[in-house]
């Protein structure tokens, strides 16, 4: 039986889509426990979880015991730094250097597949209190120097990360500088990482996640498979709201809840794509539905299986 590109795409999920992420790990008394959404995603039938904040799901061996105990592999790490700022960046590697080494002690899956270094942009006040507008407003990008500066100061960290033996992935990140198409497409051309692709992230960048996929598929190393409510998205937009409201507007939904074409995304990446796809669905934690964050994860992996994923 011929292999397809299809049997080597792996399902992983997030602690992102239970809530638990950089603006509520140890902000939010609401957050789950790490251990416990292990148990959901591994319970649900995915076969890889991103790290979310480091230490979160355990450390060192502690971590590697949870994973394997689970026959979970570990899809990724999601690290901002200010690649534009040679100063803080110089003062903020040692970050990646952490998240290298939480890789290296989790060890390899059954799959084979190693974790990608998922690096973003740190992002500013000022892009965070405009979301979504880069698209129409170049002025919130970087100038020629900002340019320079950011694309060195990534580059480093590139190097740091294949000198580790892992290869990178960059995502575009609502909030950051590298939001917009015409910015993902800059940073493309300027640096030598290929990109993780937000289908959901890439909405709210006015982004059409099916060109996209077709436009960059020579480098598209990653998948973070959202979908996402136009409607909500563009109140935010027209509104300038600031990016929290992403998560408290409830933007990011269950797979075909939304308005991404996720049927078009999974025909293009049955064809063309092979390696970790992470179903995200980005919310704040919700005392009131504990139980709701892993019943979606058990529907979003069961509407990929009736796809033949």
């Amino acid at each position: 039986m011929t292999q397809t590109k299809q049997d080597k795409i792996v399902l992983a999920n997030a602690p992102v889509s239970f809530g638990a992420f950089e603006i509520t790990v140890g902000i939010d008394p609401n957050v789950p426990d790490g251990e416990g959404i292990l148990d959901a995603v591994a319970g649900a039938g995915y076969r890889g979880i991103d790290l979310g904040p480091a230490g979160y799901l355990g450390t060192g061996d502690e971590l590697k015991k949870r994973l394997h105990d689970r026959k979970l592999g570990l899809a990724g790490g999601y690290l901002e730094l200010p690649y534009s700022e040679p100063a803080r960046l110089k003062a903020a590697l040692h970050e990646l250097d952490i998240l290298l080494d939480v890789f290296d002690a989790a060890g390899l899956p059954d799959s084979g597949l190693k974790p990608k270094p998922t690096l973003a942009d740190l992002g500013s006040d000022r892009r965070k209190a405009h979301p979504g507008q880069a698209a129409t407003r170049r002025e919130l990008g970087f100038d020629a120097e900002g340019w320079k500066r950011f694309a060195d100061g990534l580059e480093s960290a590139v190097v740091r990360c294949r000198e580790r033996g892992y290869e990178p992935t960059f995502h575009h990140e609502t909030g950051t500088h590298i939001e917009a198409v015409w910015e993902i497409e800059k940073m493309l051309e300027l640096t030598s990482i290929d990109l993780c692709l937000d289908t959901g992230h890439l909405l709210l960048g006015q982004g059409e996640p099916v060109k996209a996929l077709k436009d960059w598929n020579g480098r598209i190393n990653h998948i973070h498979l959202k979908d996402a409510r136009t409607d909500v998205i563009d109140k935010i937009v027209k509104e300038a709201a600031p990016v929290i409201e992403i998560w408290r507007r409830g933007a990011f939904c269950a797979l075909g809840k939304g308005d991404v074409d996720i049927e078009g995304v999974l025909a293009h990446l049955r064809r063309n794509y092979e390696g970790w796809l992470v179903v995200e669905q980005d919310i704040l934690p919700d005392a009131s539905a504990p139980d709701r964050p892993a019943m979606d994860q058990v529907a979003n992996l069961s509407y990929l299986a009736e796809r033949g994923f």
